[in-house]
């Protein structure tokens, strides 16, 4: 799900659901220039007696926030009381401060994928319980909305105000949900690491986070936050998917043929086959499920309108489908879900607001809340 208010433009239908892969593959290290260890002959021919060679200065690194992941990657930054913007489909106000939000930005420097943002929405009992741990509720965007989409343009802080879940909302970079196989190499980005690993650690570290969690998303979100359920099911008790692209085939990124995310979809069928929810179906068993899709004809919310998401409606039915798919191979399973196939609606912000609101008290039962 992309922000039309943000100027950008046609292509819509591809990138909701993957995010390009022509781009930077790793973050590119910075060069600090410095003197060389010796001058040269006319430099020191010409120079004063008492003069001496001073190296150039080096840069300051960042300090470390609370304690690193494992693998080193660290907060350098802590922003506490982040800008409250609000978006609407023709765009995004002027920031207000409002003080004393539960809105706490986080800079995290990490080996798998660069500097990175996230955005937490503290529990509201935070500061009076410092030694509670909290269940976390993983919350993604859609297409290439920043880590800050679900509070600019959903109603999440005003949903989970009296909950005590932290919801982490963090960057998705490339677009992505994986670890790049890079030509068979591997290496950066590696969005599954970051994700799963990395801030996992820093959260429980240092900001309380507890060993209940819940992933949910929307459109390419849906499709990240069943695919880690999948791969990772030892990590969350619920999984929900609003719209998401749920079967490699007909909703997800094989479509789209990303030879770098997980290479050619003939050759390296085992990898693709490793992140499609829809063929790991299995692992979700004893999971609570939420999935929810509508037809990507104006509905309800729309205002008798086509949505300027998605006008044709493509990408919503795109959707619809590879739920659909999804859906069947669980019932052959026998693992059940609770469904809202709602009919008319299209790819847009009220319904992803409305289907979070509806399944956010299965998602707090599940967590105990």
């Amino acid at each position: 799900m992309r922000a039309p208010g943000r100027g950008l433009t046609a292509g819509l239908a591809a990138l909701v659901l993957t995010a390009a892969c022509a781009g930077s593959a790793s973050p590119t290290p910075t060069t600090v220039a410095t003197a060389g260890p010796t001058a040269t002959a006319a430099a020191l021919a010409t120079a004063a007696p008492t003069a001496t060679l001073t190296p150039a200065p080096t840069a300051t690194p960042a300090p470390t926030i609370g304690e690193p992941a494992d693998d080193g990657a660290r907060i350098i930054a802590v922003d506490a009381n982040p800008p409250l913007i609000r978006c609407t489909d023709t765009g995004c106000s002027d920031p207000v401060v409002v003080p004393g939000r539960r809105a706490r930005d986080l800079t995290i420097d990490s080996p798998a994928v660069g500097t990175v943002k996230v955005r937490l929405l503290l529990p509201a009992h935070f500061d009076a319980q410092p030694a509670t741990r909290w269940p976390v509720l993983y919350l993604f965007q859609g297409g290439d909305l920043p880590y800050t989409g679900w509070t600019e343009w959903n109603a999440v802080e005003a949903m989970t105000a009296k909950t005590d879940l932290l919801v982490v909302m963090p960057a998705i970079g490339d677009g992505s949900y994986t670890d790049w196989w890079n030509g068979g190499n591997g290496g950066p980005p590696m969005w599954e690491t970051f994700h799963l690993v990395e801030l996992r650690q820093l959260l429980e570290r240092n900001w309380q986070a507890g060993d209940r969690r819940a992933v949910a998303g929307v459109s390419l979100g849906g499709f990240g936050a069943m695919e880690y359920a999948t791969r990772r099911p030892d990590l969350f008790r619920y999984a929900a998917s609003y719209s998401g692209g749920l079967n490699q085939q007909l909703g997800g990124q094989n479509q789209w043929g990303n030879a770098l995310l997980w290479g050619d979809p003939v050759a390296q069928a085992d990898v693709w086959k490793a992140h499609d929810p829809t063929t790991n179906a299995a692992a979700l068993r004893g999971m609570g499920l939420f999935v929810s899709y509508g037809n990507g004809k104006p509905g309800p919310l729309d205002n008798g309108k086509p949505s300027v998401w998605d006008p044709s409606g493509d990408i919503e039915r795109i959707c619809e489908a590879a739920s659909k798919v999804f859906l069947a191979r669980l019932a052959e399973l026998k693992i059940p879900a609770t469904v809202d196939a709602y009919g008319n609606g299209t790819h847009s912000v009220p319904y992803a607001d409305r289907e979070l609101q509806r399944s956010l008290p299965l998602i707090l039962k599940a967590l105990g809340e």
